[in-house]
């Protein structure tokens, strides 16, 4: 029996060596597994992350206009400023210079009707616009003769025009100026990057690159600049022709009314 329990002690001993011995190669194979996919999954992580933040608008803007250097971008800034408050103002003088023509026609003619020429210029003493002041020089100017009334109209019409149009050459100065100083600074660029090459004595591409950019810069923004610009020149100006408009047809009118008015005295 001794003997049979020693037998069986041995085996079980062989036994669980060789368990152990089997088992010892798979968990390096597993640790091993491990530690190559470990770097892989990191990576994986690392590309899924974002590598940076998008800027703004306001911050990328921001960004180009420092970059395109603070002289010639300054000028280009300043005739964007000065470009707007003139036509801001043009704007608002000509919206407050429309008037009703028809309605003040129809009101000039029955005041002429009713009161007679006193009357008539009363109507257009409390009406705003060159249609009104128009009308009061041609009134003003009835009862010497309908030839001089007409002068009258025809030489305040000039006047009320070039009231109209004031300030506006500025507005078309700035149109013309933006892209030029942006052209120019784009040639200043040009200049500086040839003169980097020059001082290098090689052709590096980072040097062309920052000259060029700098240069394209200018360019950009004094286009913008006289695009912004131009699309309110093109509404003064169209606001403007139609006032011009209202007013010749507004001074026809009035020397047939006075023409009528005189014939019924």
């Amino acid at each position: 029996m001794k003997r049979l329990f020693s037998i069986l002690a041995i085996a079980a001993v062989m036994t669980f060596g060789n368990l152990q011995a089997s088992t010892a190669p798979a968990q390096l194979l597993t640790a091993n597994v491990q530690l190559l996919i470990a770097p892989i999954t990191t990576t994986t992580q690392d590309d899924a992350a974002p590598a940076t933040e998008e800027l703004s608008f306001h911050q990328n803007l921001k960004k180009r206009f420092i970059e395109g250097g603070p002289g010639f971008m300054g000028i280009v800034l300043l005739c964007l400023i000065l470009g707007l408050a003139i036509a801001i103002e043009r704007i608002i003088f000509l919206n407050l210079s429309t008037t009703n023509t028809k309605k003040l026609q129809q009101n000039v003619e029955d005041a002429l009707n009713s009161g007679g020429i006193e009357a008539a210029k009363e109507v257009c003493r409390n009406t705003k616009g060159p249609v009104a002041s128009i009308y009061y020089q041609g009134l003003d100017r009835a009862d010497e003769s309908i030839d001089a009334a007409e002068k009258a109209v025809v030489a305040y019409g000039g006047v009320q025009m070039g009231q109209l149009e004031k300030n506006v050459s500025w507005v078309s100065l700035f149109i013309a100026l933006a892209p030029m100083l942006g052209f120019m600074g784009t040639v200043i660029g040009m200049i500086q990057a040839f003169d980097k090459i020059e001082a290098a004595g090689d052709m590096q591409p980072s040097l062309v690159a920052g000259g060029i950019k700098v240069a394209l810069l200018t360019t950009v923004f004094g286009l913008v600049v006289a695009i912004i610009l131009q699309v309110f020149y093109n509404y003064i100006v169209a606001k403007i022709d139609r006032i011009v408009n209202d007013m010749e047809d507004a001074s026809i009118t009035l020397i047939d009314m006075l023409v009528a008015y005189k014939n019924k005295k």
